[in-house]
């Protein structure tokens, strides 16, 4: 039975994980999570998982988590732990053989690390650990033995087309993208879009940011910079395609121009499954969870139109230039998405932020993890000054 560590346990990532370790008991047992400030499903999944230590976000939580857990009954043994260092804890646990990295920002990225570092075998859906420090997390996965398996559905599905071949042998990866709730949008009506309609995606239901980026196909950016380094590819080699319907994940073409594709319905169930149990494929527990090929009457792809989505090239510039450049664009998205959502940059001021933080980031090499937290730190405070002026200039 292998031991599990869900970081971001009470969001989308963490509770399907939570909910592939329900169907299948005999093989695994939660260790610990870690979580921020939904304290009430916290102590939900206490109850029904029962683990050993949990870490929230500051010591006023873990008070109101205990009480919590008094006022309810709970009398198991459980440790309690705050901040960056509970995470940390919760993730070298010595009893963890997993960690699912669903915690995003500085934390989730610190976690993953210190998981990577104590060779653990790590669920990867946590952007930042391979685009703000993917030298430093491959460098330390290899020298520990730690596995890097992508939880998110296309790289998943790479990893699984992959198996098929040699590196020798891989010509290109292709990834896929629904294309957002903009793909048919009119230029023209960019600026006045607000957050509500920027939050309809078509197909996937996620957490504020990753929804944004999927507008804006930041997303796909980001990936290309996570696929070459899960994958040791240029950034040349990997080609994003839009695929509104969501059903094929990602591709892969070999030498011999055979393409290899990966289908699965929309649910990170399966992916999640994947990286649990991987090298094996177990029956998926729930229902839901079958595609129907007989009603999908037809698949399209298209090619990505930059003017309606500059951010995808800026991931590509940003993994090509290296150092410094993947880190900084990383940092400043998550602060350009966040004045977006609170209304104090337009929708198109984003990609208009990222450039202006990428033209103030020297290109430097990041050989420490405190040196990726410093970069991340001094592209958040130029990106909040971008986004001041941006604002103030009405663009």
């Amino acid at each position: 039975m292998k031991g599990l560590c869900i970081l971001g346990s009470t969001g989308s990532i963490g509770q399907n994980s939570l909910r592939v370790a329900r169907t299948l008991p005999d093989r695994f047992r939660v260790v610990s999570l870690s979580a921020g400030k939904n304290i009430e499903l916290l102590a939900q999944q206490i109850e029904v998982f029962k683990p050993r230590l949990v870490s929230v976000m500051s010591s006023g939580w873990a008070e109101s988590l205990r009480a919590l857990l008094q006022s309810r009954g709970y009398r198991e043994p459980i440790e309690i732990r705050t901040g960056d260092e509970g995470s940390i804890e919760a993730a070298s646990h010595p009893e963890v053989d997993i960690l699912i990295s669903g915690s995003h920002g500085v934390t989730g990225l610190l976690a993953t690390f210190a998981a990577v570092c104590a060779g653990k075998r790590v669920g990867l859906a946590n952007k930042e650990t391979l685009v703000a420090a993917g030298e430093l997390v491959m460098k330390e996965a290899s020298r520990n033995g730690a596995e890097l398996l992508p939880v998110d559905s296309e790289h998943c599905a790479l990893h699984q087309c992959l198996r098929s071949g040699e590196p020798r042998e891989v010509e290109r990866l292709i990834l896929t993208g629904s294309g957002g709730p903009f793909l048919k949008t009119p230029l023209r009506a960019f600026a006045a879009l607000t957050p509500e309609q920027a939050l309809q995606h078509p197909v996937w239901r996620m957490g504020g940011r990753i929804t944004i980026d999927s507008a804006t196909m930041m997303n796909k950016g980001l990936e290309i910079i996570e696929a070459s380094w899960l994958f040791g590819l240029q950034p040349q080699a990997i080609e994003v395609v839009i695929h509104p319907e969501s059903i094929i994940h990602s591709m892969v073409e070999f030498k011999d121009r055979c393409v290899l594709a990966q289908l699965a319905v929309a649910d990170m169930r399966i992916p999640i499954q994947y990286a649990l149990t991987y090298p094996e494929r177990l029956t998926a527990g729930e229902d839901g969870l079958n595609l129907d090929l007989l009603a999908r009457r037809r698949l399209q792809f298209r090619r990505p139109d930059i003017r309606r989505f500059p951010c995808l090239e800026l991931g590509r510039a940003a993994i090509e230039a290296g150092g410094a450049m993947p880190c900084a664009l990383n940092a400043a998205d998550e602060i350009a998405v966040a004045a977006f959502l609170e209304r104090r940059l337009p929708f198109t001021g984003i990609p208009k932020v990222l450039e202006e933080v990428m033209r103030r980031t020297p290109g430097v090499h990041l050989s420490s993890m405190a040196e990726v937290l410093e970069c991340d730190r001094e592209a958040r405070r130029q990106a909040a000054d971008a986004v001041a002026t941006t604002w103030a200039s009405g663009a």
